[in-house]
């Protein structure tokens, strides 16, 4: 494990944070709280459809811009939504769930949940490394269940990837976003098409290339605009390229 910068500070990890929210709702599943085919958002949808942006539901708001099923709109809300489910049946406030379920087992020490489940987590780098560790291992997750949340869910649907415009294909898994064919993009042209992992406005990433068995993770103090599309790529096919080696 190789890191660059000030790994112990906190940063924003943004909508990198959709990830330990996906954590805590599958974790919920194999504790039999919660099923993910059970209604839940608009209707017609359900707990799976909200992880995987295909409800329908507006970016962050309860307004519905298509029926279940038929386009990716990608939605705060629809995972805001997911969280409220896991902390009903929980019985407990979302926050102390998910340090409790998730961020305290895998070590996460450094993270904390300030704000919205769909983007409110703060911590370091070492966190965001250690959850990149069990992404590309499970040890809290059932290995099963993590692969169906990392494959691709209502295949085919178009939408729009922030920051990367309109895709005929934008693929995503239940709270993961899917590299697939997507271009432009914001990992390598390297990577394989099963990478899958999630970016934030912060300048934050986090990717897991299963056939490469490489991870990659980045927090910063400087918002996504036009320097992350350009580093992002680079960084990722530089380092598949010097691992390949």
């Amino acid at each position: 494990m190789e890191t660059t910068g000030p790994a112990r500070q906190p940063f924003r990890w943004a909508s990198v944070t959709k990830l330990l929210t996906t954590l805590a709702a599958l974790d919920a599943v194999q504790r039999g709280l919660l099923g993910l085919d059970e209604p839940a958002g608009p209707p017609g949808s359900t707990i799976r459809h909200l992880l995987a942006h295909a409800s329908g539901l507006a970016f962050d708001s309860d307004a519905l811009l298509a029926k279940p099923g038929q386009r990716r709109i990608y939605s705060n809300r629809g995972i805001e939504l997911v969280a409220e489910v896991v902390a009903a049946r929980s019985g407990q406030p979302f926050e102390r769930l998910l340090a409790d379920e998730i961020l305290l087992p895998l070590g996460l020490s450094g993270t904390r949940l300030d704000g919205s489940p769909a983007w409110g987590a703060t911590g370091p780098l070492t966190d965001l490394m250690n959850l990149a560790v069990e992404l590309a291992s499970p040890s809290l997750v059932n290995e099963d269940l993590l692969a169906q949340a990392t494959r691709v869910a209502f295949p085919g649907l178009s939408g729009v990837l922030p920051g990367f415009g309109r895709q005929d294909n934008c693929d995503w898994g239940l709270g993961f976003e899917i590299r697939d064919s997507k271009a432009p993009h914001w990992t390598g042209s390297r990577n394989s098409p099963g990478t899958f992992g999630h970016f934030g406005r912060s300048g934050s990433f986090l990717w897991v290339d299963p056939v490469a068995r490489l991870a990659c993770a980045g927090l910063a103090d400087r918002d996504f605009d036009e320097w992350a599309r350009q580093a992002w790529p680079k960084l990722a096919d530089d380092l598949l390229t010097a691992y390949a080696a």
